[in-house]
C-alpha cells in the first residue's frame, strides 16, 4: 500500500507546475510520505537549488505542531494551515492531525490553487494515511500502558 500512496505522492507533483515537494509527516516531525522534485533541491547538482535540505528534517517539521498550537491561541479558533513564504519558496503546511501536509512551492506559485486543489487530490491519500497513524500510536500507546 505504500508503494501505491508513493506513487500517488509523485504523480500530484508531476502535476502541478511549480511544486517542489510534498511531504506527510506526523505530529513530532517524523516524515510518513514524501515526494519532491528530482534530484533533491538540496543537493549538490542543483546549486540554485529552491529551498533547502533543512526543510526535509524533522526539527523543521516538528515546528508547525508548536506554531499551530500557538496560532490557535489567538482566540480565533483551532488554526488549520499555515503559510509561509521566504526569498526563493513558499511552504503551506495542513493541520489534518495527526498527520500534517507540507507543501513546498515556488514562490510564485499560485497560493489559492495550491491551497484549494491540492488539498482536494491529497484528501483520499490522507485519510488512509491518517488511519494508519491513529492505529499506530493507539497501539503503542496501549501497550506502553501495560508495561
Amino acid at each position: 500500500m505504500a508503494a501505491e500512496l508513493q506513487k500517488g505522492l509523485h504523480q500530484i507533483l508531476q502535476k502541478v507546475d511549480g511544486l517542489y515537494g510534498i511531504i506527510l509527516s506526523d505530529r513530532d516531525g517524523v516524515t510518513i510520505l514524501k515526494a519532491h522534485v528530482d534530484p533533491p533541491p538540496s543537493s549538490p547538482s542543483s546549486p540554485g537549488s529552491p529551498f533547502p535540505e533543512s526543510i526535509l528534517r524533522v526539527n523543521f517539521l516538528a515546528t508547525f505542531s508548536t506554531a499551530t498550537e500557538q496560532a490557535s491561541k489567538l482566540g480565533m479558533g483551532r488554526n488549520e494551515k499555515i503559510i509561509s513564504i521566504y526569498q526563493k519558496f513558499q511552504i503551506i503546511q495542513f493541520n489534518k492531525l495527526p498527520v500534517v501536509v507540507t507543501l513546498i512551492a515556488k514562490k510564485d506559485a499560485n497560493t489559492g490553487f495550491l491551497l484549494t486543489t491540492i488539498e482536494e487530490l491529497l484528501g483520499p491519500l490522507v485519510i488512509a494515511v491518517r488511519k494508519d497513524v491513529s492505529a499506530y500510536y493507539n497501539s503503542h500507546l496501549l501497550n506502553a500502558g501495560e508495561s
